[in-house]
């Protein structure tokens, strides 16, 4: 079986979901005071808990059935998160200039999706590796194209039929999901207590495709 699945976790349950980003830092104080502080990852990844995003019986089957397709830890899969889908700043509608994912140099046709988070060189990129297939925009210059490029939705690179000339921009706008799994192999329902206002946990958290 695949190891990851390009199927979206229920769109109804992700809406409701709580989590974030996740780093790991290890700081070390030194004695004069000051902290000595280092990044253990290039990127940071996501941690998320579906289970408050479900919010009835038919949501519970839904996660159920899902999470058999899935075997549960075993196959990765798509997942929206309700706080950050966009390549528009905030989350808005996406928009052909929303990212800048390269610069042409005459030869390089394929270039990553990436996000922004800041500005100049405080800028953390993101790469963006699902991007939600049909919805990529890209241009060039500063001028939309129509063809004469195809999206990898499986990979989130975009490929131009013929190299951007060097020194043109090249830009992005598009929605995303992110790659994740059931951080656990075994699903815990109980109608009852869900009825009374348990809500169980369903823990996801990302992965490398």
């Amino acid at each position: 079986m695949a190891s990851f699945s390009e199927e979206r976790f229920p769109l109804r349950v992700a809406f409701g979901t709580a989590g974030g980003p996740e780093r790991r830092t290890d700081i070390v104080r030194l004695s004069n005071g000051y902290e000595n502080r280092n990044q253990r990852t290039r990127h940071s990844w996501r941690r998320y808990d579906a289970g408050s995003g479900v919010r009835s019986v038919e949501d519970l089957v839904a996660v159920l059935h899902f999470f058999e397709a899935r075997r549960g830890r075993l196959t990765g899969f798509r997942f929206r998160d309700p706080f950050d889908f966009s390549s528009a700043p905030g989350g808005g509608a996406a928009t052909v200039f929303d990212q800048r994912i390269g610069t042409g140099d005459g030869e390089a046709r394929v270039f990553q999706l990436v996000k922004r988070y800041g500005v100049d060189d405080d800028a953390y990129v993101r790469p963006i590796g699902k991007p939600v297939p049909g919805s990529v925009r890209v241009g060039v210059d500063g001028a939309e194209l129509g063809q004469g490029f195809s999206v990898d939705p499986s990979a989130g690179t975009v490929g131009f039929a013929v190299a951007p000339m060097p020194g043109a921009v090249v830009t992005a706008g598009f929605e995303f999901d992110v790659p994740v799994r059931f951080d656990m192999d075994h699903l815990s329902i109980n109608i009852a207590a869900f009825e009374a206002g348990d809500i169980p946990s369903i823990p996801l958290v990302e992965v490398r495709p």
